[in-house]
This record gives C-alpha cells, structure tokens and sequence, in this order.
C-alpha cells in the first residue's frame, strides 16, 4: 500500500511540476512580450516575481520534494540545504502576494502621491529585497535551528565510512521551527497582514463607488475587479498551504501518529498544486493577462506555421529542381532524329 501510495504521489507531483513549469513561462512570456510597458506597472512586476517562485517550484521544490522523502541517502549538511531551498521558495510566494497587497492599498489610499512613491526602480528594489529576505528566512535553519546535530571527534572516523541515512524534511527541519517560526511568523503573519489590506480596498472601493460619478465609476470598478482577482489567488494561496501547517502542528503535539503517510501526501500536493493553479486564475480574472496570453499564443502559431510553410516551399524547391534536373538528362540521353 505504502509503495502504491508514494507511485500515485510521485506521478501526481511529476503532472504538477510540468504545469507549473509550463503555466508560469506562460505567464512571464505574456507579460514579457504581450502587455506593452507591463513592468512600468508595479502590480505586474510583482506578479512577475510571484510567477517566478511558481516556475522554480516546478523546477526545483517538487523534483526536491520527491527526493526528500527517504528514497535518497545525503549527507544531513546537504539534505538540509536542498530543505531550506523548498522554505525560500514559499516565503518568496508569501512576500511576493504581501508587495502586491501593499501596491493596491497604496494606489487606492494614495492616489495622487502613488505614480511619484511606486516609481519603476523602487518597484525592483522591492522586489529584490523580497527574494533576499525570503533567503534570509527560508535559510534560517542553516543557523543552527535544525534536527542536525554536528558529529563528535570520537565519532569523526566511524561515521567517515558508514552510509549516509535516508534524506527526510522532517528529519533536519525542526518542528518547533515548522510551526512557531515559519508558520506564525512567515506565513499567518504576512496573510494577516494581507487579509487586513484588502479589507480596507474593499471597503474604500465601496465608499467611492456610492459617491463617485459615472464617469469615475468606470475606473472604480476596473480596480475593484483587479483587486478581487489578486485577493482570490491570496485566499488561493492560504487554503492549498495552511492545511499543511496544520498537520505539521499535529506532528508537533500529537506525535507521528497524527497523520497518516496518505494524508501528508495529499497536503504536500496542495500545496505544490498552487503554484500550477495561479496562471489559471490570472488568465480568467485579469483582461490585460488573457489578451497577452492569445497573443502569445497566436504569435507562436504564426511562426510554426511559417516555418511549416518555409520547410514546404523548400520541398517543393527541391522537387522542382529534381524534376528539372531528370528532365534535361533525358533530353541529353534522347537519340537524334534521323
């Protein structure tokens, strides 16, 4: 049963890394490529960056995730840096909705003050400052907040030539540092926080919406919708990875015996799930995403079908001049007229 368990796991992660990969290079192509001054706007550039995590998830957290799960002996310096990698990752999601909720509070609640403070470089600034605070955190067990415990000199030797163990998450990353640092502090705080702005967009979006004009309620409307569309991928966001901090809480206080190998099987593809979930979001919620992505997408075609078409016209060369060629031969090869 376990091994069945853990072939459906890993098919079903293998499915999830190939739409992240693919979902979120969508993304940044059409934002890239298909929305014309896109990252002047600081909102697209964020998404960029939370696009960005999802791709890496696909490439790097899932492939890591099936590894980490005892089927491959590591040194335990290794098996916890390959660990951290999975924990920037998610902080790197989390900071990047917080910027986003930061922008929209801003632009709503500053308007006039909003072009001059959210200028392009500040928006790369934060950007950057984000991914290095998300490998602040998601490093932090580097530090010495781990299961790791060094090797004594008297065992230096021994353990010089014994078999590394089974690479597990659990077995390097803390508990305590699962539930009290990285799940109240880097992610339920953040999500507070983030819950907390957009309740006050909404609520300010409503306000002008009964006192505005017809004219001004065209544009109240684009940012309520907006805003909506950035709040579902944040309450996206919260229900794929809170039930896996849950049930790390559960591990924590009730002991291995609280969850089964099925169940946290299920809550680690939540929440890899996501990260392939999010591109879809973007494409039926956000116009200006839809628009770039058929435009991705029938620039793609235009030029398969060209080089189908250039790959055709040579052929049709080549074939011409065959035929011209076995034409003049057989004139050559022709008796003369008596």
């Amino acid at each position: 049963m376990a091994e069945w368990s853990w072939l459906v796991y890993t098919v079903l992660e293998v499915l999830i890394a190939a739409a992240c990969c693919l979902g979120n290079a969508l993304v940044m192509c059409a934002v890239f490529v298909g929305i014309r001054d896109s990252l002047r706007e600081p909102t697209f550039c964020f998404l960029v960056s939370l696009a960005v995590a999802d791709f890496l998830v696909g490439v790097a957290a899932v492939p890591l995730a099936v590894m980490l799960d005892g089927w491959v002996n590591l040194t335990p310096d290794l098996c916890l840096l390959f660990s951290c990698v999975v924990l920037v990752l998610t902080q790197a999601s989390v900071l990047s909705l917080l910027a986003i909720a930061v922008d929209r509070y801003l632009r709503i609640h500053e308007p006039l003050r909003y072009k001059a403070v959210a200028t392009q470089r500040r928006t790369w600034w934060a950007v950057s400052v984000c991914w290095m605070l998300s490998c602040l955190l998601g490093f932090t067990p580097l530090l010495g907040w781990n299961n790791h415990s060094p090797p004594s000199d008297s065992t230096n030797t021994s353990s010089s030539l014994t078999i590394p163990p089974p690479c597990t998450f659990l077995s390097v990353i803390s508990l305590p540092f699962m539930v009290y640092f990285n799940f109240l502090g880097c992610v339920m705080a953040p999500l507070l926080v983030m819950a907390f702005l957009y309740a006050r967009i909404f609520w300010s979006l409503q306000g002008r919406l009964k006192q505005s004009c017809p004219h001004t309620q065209a544009s109240l409307l684009r940012e309520r919708r907006l805003a909506c569309s950035l709040a579902l991928v944040l309450v996206l966001f919260a229900s794929c990875w809170i039930p896996l901090h849950l049930m790390n809480c559960l591990l924590l206080f009730h002991g291995p015996q609280a969850i089964t190998k099925g169940t946290l099987y299920t809550g680690i593809l939540l929440s890899h799930a996501n990260s392939a979930v999010n591109p879809v979001v973007y494409a039926y919620r956000i116009p200006k995403i839809r628009q770039a992505y058929s435009q991705t997408w029938s620039r793609l075609l235009m030029r398969l079908n060209c080089c189908h078409g250039d790959e055709r016209v040579g052929q049709s060369k080549t074939a011409g001049q065959d035929n011209h060629t076995k034409a003049c031969r057989s004139g050559e090869e022709a008796p003369p007229p008596s």
